[in-house]
């Protein structure tokens, strides 16, 4: 497993830190963060290429802080691969093992085990120009799985990525994890790709930790509206809270619990919200009355954004749903959604 222990960073105007977490034998830890969240800095700090500026980082009980790159046991995939292209593929797999002092029968041994793995038995003699993204993806990760690193760091691996290439490597990437036990650290500004892939997520923002955990608890109980608003909450509003009711803008919202403090902020996920042209007969214990303001074709869905007073509401209907709904711009409409429905984050007195 890998430790990071209060570590901090200064790099001209940046500043990492202080961050503390671990990752477990055979886990998949997502750092999720926007441009400049200082994400790749973390990974190469933990690879060596960056000194800290206090804490510590512990692989397997053993302190690697001031150790260089190569005798940290520590593998990294960047966004771009970075494989030789003057050298095969059997050549970039070996490298580690060479520069690690292997026998050329262990080598031959650990090329087979990881190309069958990863099914890239067929390129094995080819050259990395030659390759698709996809194909230099999973040479980059056998390359960097050949040495027997203790933990892996992958850098954004997918971003080059078209969407079909990126949904099936992810599934590579989550088997490849669980068949290893190698921890996998990665890195990504894609929520979904980070709520898809993570056993645990961590969202990192201006060089701290915001907030940690399984993803259903990052998407049901955001820690701050900045979380909240990262993790696609569209419908954020400012609330005060009395017992177990919120005010919104003058409307009542009713929660499934009471609130301990008495101002925050409530979300609703918009696929948490039921549109009809009526008052709608259901468990449902919250319902709003508004007009439809616009109406935006996303592919998978419709995006069906209403003004509600003097808040604006989005939420989301199928094709089939727009049509038996027949909504047009200046629809009246009725907005339904359940206690559970609502998220509460609770500003924190003194």
């Amino acid at each position: 497993m890998i430790e990071v222990r209060d570590l901090t960073v200064h790099l001209a105007d940046f500043s990492l830190g202080p961050l503390s977490f671990e990752v477990g034998r055979g886990e998949f830890f997502v750092i999720l963060g926007p441009s400049g969240a200082g994400k790749t800095v973390l990974l190469e700090t933990i690879a060596g290429i960056y000194r800290p500026t206090g804490g510590e980082i512990v692989v397997d009980g053993r302190d690697i802080t001031r150790l260089p790159p190569e005798m940290r046991g520590v593998g990294m995939v960047y966004q771009d691969y970075a494989l030789f292209p003057h050298i095969s593929v059997r050549g970039n797999i070996e490298y580690g093992l060479k520069i690690k002092g292997s026998s050329k029968e262990e080598r031959r041994r650990r090329v087979t085990q990881l190309a069958q793995l990863l099914g890239i038995e067929h390129l094995l003699g080819r050259l990395p120009p030659t390759l698709s993204g996809g194909e230099g993806q999973r040479v980059a990760l056998a390359r960097a799985l050949a040495p027997g690193p203790k933990v892996l760091l992958l850098d954004e691996p997918l971003s080059a990525l078209d969407p079909t290439m990126r949904e099936r490597l992810s599934w590579e990437l989550k088997r490849t994890n669980r068949a290893t036990g190698v921890p996998f650290l990665m890195v990504t500004h894609d929520i979904r790709e980070a709520l898809q892939l993570g056993d645990r997520v961590a969202l990192l923002r201006d060089g701290k930790i915001e907030q940690m955990g399984p993803p259903e608890e990052l998407l049901r109980s955001p820690a701050s509206p900045l979380v909240a608003e990262f993790l696609g909450m569209k419908n954020l509003f400012r609330a005060r809270f009395r017992g177990a009711v919120a005010e919104v803008d003058g409307m009542k919202i009713v929660l499934t619990k009471p609130t301990k403090g008495k101002e925050g902020f409530v979300a609703i996920r918009p696929d948490e919200i039921i549109l009809s042209k009526e008052p709608f007969p259901s468990s449902a214990r919250n319902q709003w009355r508004g007009r439809v303001l616009s109406l935006v074709d996303v592919g998978t869905h419709i995006e069906v954004y209403t003004a509600v007073r003097n808040i604006r509401v989005l939420t989301f209907i199928t094709r089939s749903a727009l049509e038996d709904l027949a909504l047009k711009e200046g629809d009246e409409v009725y907005l339904s959604f359940k206690a559970v429905g609502v998220e509460v984050i609770e500003e924190v007195e003194g």
